[in-house]
């Protein structure tokens, strides 16, 4: 799971409790309430937990669900999926490929090009601005 060698402990103390329980134990942050479900800044989307660039804001799109919604990431490799049974459903998790940490989910009812929707959590997310600002969050 993810090239980051980290342990719990050092987990806890580099993430807020909020992305610990998103990146670390999988939780989803309720809808509309993430820092960037709305946000139409331009920049790039980092892994909270590593940094890795993993989406870039053209490929950010309102898909209404109120969760940072995505048609690509930024490269190949980034992200991986995994297979989530959990309540009850059968879904797509989508992982950080580099410290394993939990992003959110794909779906198959994304707008073109690719036709998916990476929906992922804020708090799994850190927005660099193309001005090299970070995003507050």
């Amino acid at each position: 799971m993810g090239a980051v060698p980290l342990n719990d402990f050092e987990w806890r103390a580099r993430l807020s409790a909020e992305q610990y329980e998103v990146l670390r134990c999988s939780a989803t942050e309720a809808p509309f309430t993430g820092a960037y479900w709305a946000t139409k800044d331009a920049g790039t989307y980092h892994c909270a937990g590593c940094g890795t660039v993993l989406f870039r804001s053209e490929a950010k799109y309102d898909s209404g669900t109120g969760w940072p919604s995505f048609w690509e990431p930024v490269a190949a490799g980034v992200v991986e999926t995994v297979e989530d049974l959990s309540h009850g459903m059968r879904r797509l998790e989508v992982r950080c490929t580099a410290c394993g940490g939990h992003l959110g989910h794909v779906f198959p009812d994304g707008p073109q090009p690719t036709g998916l929707r990476y929906c992922m959590n804020s708090a799994a997310l850190d927005l660099e601005r193309d001005r090299g600002e970070p995003a507050p969050g």
